[in-house]
Order: C-alpha cells, then structure tokens, then sequence
C-alpha cells in the first residue's frame, strides 16, 4: 500500500472512529490540555498541584445534600445497597466550614432503619451537584460529562452515629442544620428526626485522570477553607 492509500486508511479510520462517538485522539487532546492547566470552576488546578484533601473537603461543604449509600433492611430488596439523597451540613454555628458530616435522619426512612441494624455508609458528593461538569460558565470552558474523570467526585465511607440530644453540642449543631436546611423545621416536628454525624474511616477522590486518591481524614479535617 503505498502512502496515498496508507493516508486515506488512517483518515477513514479516524472519522469512523469520531462518528461512533469517542476518539482516542480527542480524548489524548483532553488530557494534554487539562496537563497545560486549564482550570475548572475553582475546584481544579494543575494537574500536579491537585489537593484532593482540599477538593473532598470543597466539594463537602458547597454541596447541600449527598447521595448516601446503606444496606438495606427492607424486605423486598434485603441485603442489597439502598441509595437515598440526604441534606447535610458541616458548617457550625457561625456557619465556618468544619468538615463534620451532619445530617437529619428518621427511622420512618430507609436510611434511619438500615443504620439501626447495620451504620455502616458511603456518602457521594459530585461537582455536577452544582452543575459545575454540564453547564460550566465562563469563555471557551468546554462541558463535562458526570462521569468523567475531571468532573470531581468524593466517596467517604464511615459510621453513621446518632448524637446524644443531651450533650451540648447537638443544639448548636441543630439550628446550623436549620440554619442552612428550614425546610428541617418541619421534618422534625412532623416524623421525629433526629441529628446524626458521619464518622469518617475512608475518604476517596477522583478529580482527574488516573484513577482514585485516597485521603486521610486527618488531612481532610486539617484543611482550612475561607
């Protein structure tokens, strides 16, 4: 085949490539750019200058809720993992972030029974919850898809504890949930929540290509947001 032919191949093979919808080119495009520094909404920064302890602890505190992860003691799906979308706060009465994962639970709820038999959870927290990924602002910032690499994305595992009411703690801790969730008021007198906080064992986070980073909590509490 001499190199006509050989150039009309490859060309061939690129668009039929592009038609079907990926591109190992575009994706290779992708990468170098990101590698040059292109920023995405304030959560990343070069690709060697990533904080993942900073990134968790960002993405925990911008978002409202997270999608929170047991299993399940229901009869019909016993045993499975059971998903449900949880508001949560870490901020404390002046309303400073401190990375404590707190959270209104009641046992009329799927995620209130399962922790009575089995604490045990994974909280996700995405930078699409704030529509960061597919509908990104800002000049010749291209979308992300949810599933991307590069749109961040923080799994903490850990034990879900109920507060003891009693302590002095869990009434300040009450009303910076309010605070920041009054649609709580009512969830409280109504079904009988009760404020609960994520005892964190394991952090992971994925913000770029490569694969997940694993986060000490310490290094995740000992960030210090503005």
């Amino acid at each position: 085949m001499n190199n006509k032919w050989l150039s009309i191949a490859i060309f061939m093979a690129l668009y039929i490539n592009l038609s079907r919808g990926y591109s190992a080119l575009e994706d290779a495009r992708i990468i170098a750019e990101y590698k040059k520094g292109l920023s995405v909404k304030g959560i990343r920064s070069k690709p060697n200058e990533l904080n993942h302890a900073e990134i968790a602890r960002k993405l925990v505190h911008q978002t409202n809720w997270a999608s929170v992860a047991t299993i399940s003691q229901d009869p019909a799906i016993k045993g499975f993992p059971m998903v449900n979308i949880i508001s949560i706060n870490d901020n404390d009465v002046h309303q400073k972030s401190t990375g404590r994962i707190q959270f209104l639970l009641t046992d009329l709820d799927f995620t209130g029974i399962d922790r009575q038999v089995n604490n045990r959870s994974t909280f996700l927290f995405t930078d699409e919850q704030r529509l960061h990924c597919s509908q990104p602002s800002g000049y010749h910032v291209p979308s992300i898809d949810p599933m991307e690499p590069t749109c961040a994305r923080v799994m903490i595992s850990g034990q879900i504890k109920k507060l003891d009411k009693n302590s002095r703690d869990y009434d300040p801790a009450l009303v910076s949930f309010v605070e920041r969730h009054p649609a709580a008021k009512n969830w409280i007198k109504a079904h009988e929540f009760y404020l609960c906080e994520l005892e964190i064992e394991n952090i992971y986070v994925l913000d770029f290509y490569g694969g997940p980073h694993n986060v000490k909590p310490d290094d995740y509490y000992n960030i210090k947001l503005e």
